[in-house]
């Protein structure tokens, strides 16, 4: 653990320090805290110090100072009475796509720009119940369309790790965010690896939870069945306490399960009794897989049968199918659910239009940028007529194969081992230019959305180039309690 003094008020004359250390866990800061080493208050503006010093990373698109101090006070006072919060004196990070009453939100795309949500996401409410304190919006691919963190309209976010590198996408300036410690936990959301690929590029636990495990009311939706809310945090204690607050049934989500929600947090330092592991030959054998990877996870298998668990080769015929499937359903959704945004209701409207049509032409072609408009394009294709039946429909039924499959193995294993991305994080501009390059970074993550089963990426491998990569597993439905409770073990082994 290191530490480092933090500047956290001045006048004309004086500059008043704080010695506040760089936490790694919740556990640690609330130890301090209530041990009154610090203030909410203190430790609120040393983070909003902190990330004005590393600005030039992109990776906060606004912080909102004014509302963090002014809830960290409100902490502080919970704190004095012994009635605060189980998340008093965790500063969260919200991607640029789920919604905080009074505060601004654009999907990272000039349509949106300056448009003020009237209201907040779930998670998000009941993180603030909990006494959370929201640090700011985290810049990501417009729409949560991309890989890289390449195609916001307010530049790229810079990996902290080697800033000539992206930091993944779409929820880049999440994981950024953490791994560069400007909050210690962040909200992003994943439609197809749009989590764990970043996670995984910036050395963080990242987990796509079980599609309606955490209601996605709140979140600006890219593709309405794949889109799911989770966390990014150092560890799997954090991840589970925040998973165990956000989750559960909500009123205002219809996909949201009502479900029980286990108390994650209590079990997950659990030793967890032989477990059967299923690892896919298929993607161990992927041409695109760095050797450097498959040579770790290879390692994993090993360690673990050496424990006693029981890890088993399986074959998956799908693997070349999902992402040419992931991407016409996800785009057929993307183009529906984006069409709301046309320049008259609210957001970016063209000061070019003369007329309804222009205003409609000119407002979504100036407003959305090219990785969007794409999107939107091939999903207004595949549900066209004379073409729904060929692209769509087929989708359906691959993803229907996919899941069938997925679930076959899921019935006679406890869990599925398999590499979060082919390869660490890559230079800025390496694969911009070609779209199918880029796709091909989610082979190993859209799985988990086509079959709506937790995933969860653990940084438990390092490249000779120096970089982190995840190691990625994937569990049956509503199983996150055990998902942890394995992912733990890994942590503590690797």
């Amino acid at each position: 653990m290191t530490s480092c003094y933090i500047i956290i008020a001045r006048d004309f004359f004086y500059f008043y320090f704080v010695f506040v250390k760089t936490y790694n866990s919740i556990a640690e800061i609330q130890s301090d805290l209530f041990d009154n080493k610090f203030t909410v208050t203190e430790l609120t503006k040393s983070y909003i110090d902190k990330i004005e010093s590393k600005k030039h990373l992109n990776i906060f698109l606004e912080v909102f100072e004014k509302s963090a101090v002014e809830k960290a006070a409100l902490v502080d006072e919970k704190i004095k009475s012994k009635n605060a919060g189980r998340l008093a004196g965790v500063v969260i990070s919200i991607k640029d796509n789920i919604c905080y009453k009074n505060h601004k939100i654009s999907a990272s795309s000039t349509i949106l720009d300056s448009f003020e949500s009237l209201f907040s996401a779930t998670v998000v409410e009941r993180l603030l119940a909990e006494d959370a304190i929201i640090i700011g919006r985290t810049n990501c691919d417009e729409f949560a369309m991309g890989s890289s963190n390449e195609n916001s309209a307010f530049g790229n976010v810079l990996n902290p790790l080697d800033e000539n590198r992206v930091p993944g996408g779409s929820s880049g300036g999440a994981a950024a965010a953490v791994a560069a410690d400007l909050c210690l936990v962040a909200l992003g959301t994943d439609t197809g690896g749009s989590i764990r690929q970043p996670a995984s590029f910036c050395g963080v636990v990242g987990l796509k939870p079980t599609y309606g495990r955490v209601s996605r009311y709140g979140a600006i939706a890219y593709a309405s069945s794949f889109d799911q809310i989770g966390p990014l945090a150092k560890n799997i204690e954090d991840i589970a306490l925040i998973m165990e607050i956000m989750a559960g049934g909500d009123n205002y989500d219809s996909t949201a399960a009502s479900s029980t929600v286990p108390t994650y947090s209590k079990f997950v330092n659990d030793i967890i009794p032989k477990t059967r592991i299923a690892y896919i030959k298929d993607c161990l054998e992927n041409e695109g897989l760095d050797p450097e990877i498959k040579s770790r996870i290879n390692e994993v298998i090993i360690k673990l049968k050496s424990e006693g668990h029981i890890v088993e080769e399986v074959d998956f015929p799908y693997l070349d199918y999902l992402v040419p499937a992931y991407y016409v359903l996800t785009t057929a959704e993307a183009s529906s659910n984006l069409s709301r945004y046309d320049g008259i209701t609210y957001g970016y409207r063209s000061p070019n239009a003369t007329d309804l049509e222009s205003t409609y032409k000119k407002s979504r072609s100036e407003g959305f940028g090219i990785e969007v408009q794409r999107r939107i394009m091939l999903g207004t294709f595949v549900l066209s007529s004379g073409y729904y039946e060929a692209y769509y429909s087929k989708g359906q039924k691959v993803r229907r194969l996919i899941q069938n499959k997925t679930n076959e193995i899921l019935n006679n294993y406890d869990f599925i081992l398999l590499p979060t991305t082919p390869g660490t994080a890559f230079k800025f501009g390496q694969k911009g230019e070609d779209p199918i390059a880029m796709y091909l970074e989610d082979i190993f993550t859209v799985q988990a959305n086509m079959t709506g089963i937790p995933a969860i990426s653990l940084p438990i491998g390092k490249h000779s180039n120096k970089m982190p990569f995840g190691i990625q597993v994937m569990a049956k439905k509503f199983a996150e309690q055990e998902l942890f409770c394995f992912s733990k073990h890994l942590m503590n082994s690797f």
